[in-house]
């Protein structure tokens, strides 16, 4: 089949690459011609691993190619994909629907008899009836189809969850939607993949409802973190008794100083303006806002519990991003801690893979590093925000020996506290260190 994707953003670009390796030939469109020409380079805007590989690989068979030319790429085309952003307006919790809505205007006068067009993008519940509106108002004699298929990937596994998603949503109103979209999966009907054929309305809701339950279960974790530090129990244990259970399962139960990224927190704003405009209070998800903005603030506080006045002080921050696998920075906790810690007269320096081009942007009264072992040198204190693999096999006798003092905060709990105070750092993580301090105090 040929279809073409608007947007060469994450979704976008992961999408039709991931499309053109089902087979399927794939136009992928945008309005931005200087990113289309580095694609044409093979050069990605993003990183995700195995993208750039996946790319060339594609483009060299022919079956995806990138242009700035919307007339051509709609040429032929049996379905369009809708997939540009929709960040939270400015200064308000709803989505901003500027550039779907524009897609749909731009679209309409190119759109071929019985095109399909299938929105990608996040978007509130009555946004694809909205689409489906704006081109009956260009084209009313029209025959088209509008489809809903939000997407479900993950930041540093996306090739793999569009490859092998837990499951498929679409939205229709048609059997000859139906048709076209079960043809494009084809290749996963193959490895039984469950797909959900849904009105509109349920395929929206269902992808901000899943965000927001994620981001529910990671602001439980802390809370029950901070618990476990009150009363001497271990979190991973906690959450290795809870995971078991079936009804809840093993992911998203981990301590972390609080989640962020392109997706959970626009997502729970968004859900709430839609509840706000349907009369409805979900007072759990504002909950959830509420105490994951504490969190980032909230390990501030346990630097300067442990350190004092940090007037002075250097500290050294591994991870900018909000997770790893990523350059994705957006709302991560990097960008609330590092600025109050500035604020409070502390030098910062960082070091992250991927994040550090765009900190560079939004952090610039940051130094950056290029490797873990200069951050250590002369830093009074190193703080762990971001899980990434080469964090948890450094040499850390060597760190200790490169520090000024030994303050090691742990902020995802990704070493051996007996190791690490064994070393001598004066160590924090999240969830378990009272059990720490207890068996010192017990001499265990």
């Amino acid at each position: 089949m040929r279809i073409a994707i608007i947007g060469t953003g994450y979704v976008g670009l992961v999408s039709g690459t991931c499309f053109s390796e089902f087979g399927h030939e794939v136009v992928c469109v945008d309005a931005d011609i200087s990113k289309i020409e580095l694609l044409n380079q093979n050069i990605m805007p993003i990183y995700e691993p195995g993208l750039e590989d996946l790319v060339s690989k594609n483009k060299l068979a022919g079956r995806l190619s990138f242009t700035s030319d919307l007339k051509s790429a709609l040429m032929g085309a049996e379905a369009v994909f809708i997939a540009v952003g929709t960040p939270s307006r400015h200064g308000e919790s709803h989505a901003d629907l500027s550039y779907v809505f524009q897609v749909a205007k731009d679209i309409a006068p190119l759109l071929q008899e019985n095109a399909v067009i299938v929105t990608k993008s996040t978007v509130p519940v009555g946004t694809n009836r909205k689409i489906k509106q704006f081109i009956e108002n260009d084209r009313p004699t029209l025959k088209f189809h509008i489809v809903s298929n939000p997407e479900f990937l993950r930041e540093g596994a996306a090739i793999a969850d569009f490859m092998r998603p837990d499951r498929i949503v679409i939205g229709h109103e048609s059997e000859y939607a139906k048709d076209i979209m079960a043809k494009l999966y084809r290749p996963l009907y193959l490895i039984e993949t469950p797909i959900i054929f849904t009105s509109l309305e349920s395929s929206e809701l269902a992808k901000y409802a899943s965000n927001s339950f994620l981001a529910t279960k990671i602001t439980f974790m802390n809370e029950m973190s901070n618990l476990c530090e009150q009363v001497g129990a271990d979190i991973h244990d906690v959450a290795k008794v809870m995971g078991l259970d079936g009804r809840i399962g093993k992911k998203f139960l981990h301590p972390s100083p609080g989640f962020g990224g392109s997706c959970f927190p626009k997502d729970l704003r968004a859900l709430l303006a839609i509840g706000d405009d349907h009369n409805i209070d979900i007072q759990i998800l504002k909950a959830v806002v509420k105490v994951n903005e504490e969190r980032k603030i909230d390990m501030v506080t346990r630097i300067i519990k442990k350190m004092g006045d940090i007037k002075g002080k250097t500290i050294g921050i591994l991870g900018l991003t909000f997770k790893p696998n990523t350059d994705d920075i957006r709302e991560s906790s990097s960008l609330v801690i590092i600025p109050i810690l500035l604020e409070l007269g502390a030098y910062v320096k960082a070091y992250d893979p991927q994040g550090m081009p765009e900190a560079a942007q939004q952090l610039p009264d940051i130094m950056c590093v290029d490797n873990p072992y200069k951050l250590a040198e002369n830093a009074d204190a190193l703080v762990v925000l971001t899980e990434w693999n080469e964090f948890r096999a450094l040499d850390l006798k060597k760190i200790k020996k490169q520090m000024a003092d030994l303050y090691l905060f742990d902020f995802r709990n990704i070493y051996n506290p007996k190791e690490a105070c064994a070393l001598g750092f004066d160590y924090v993580s999240l969830g378990r260190n009272s059990i720490l301090h207890l068996k010192n105090v017990m001499g265990a």
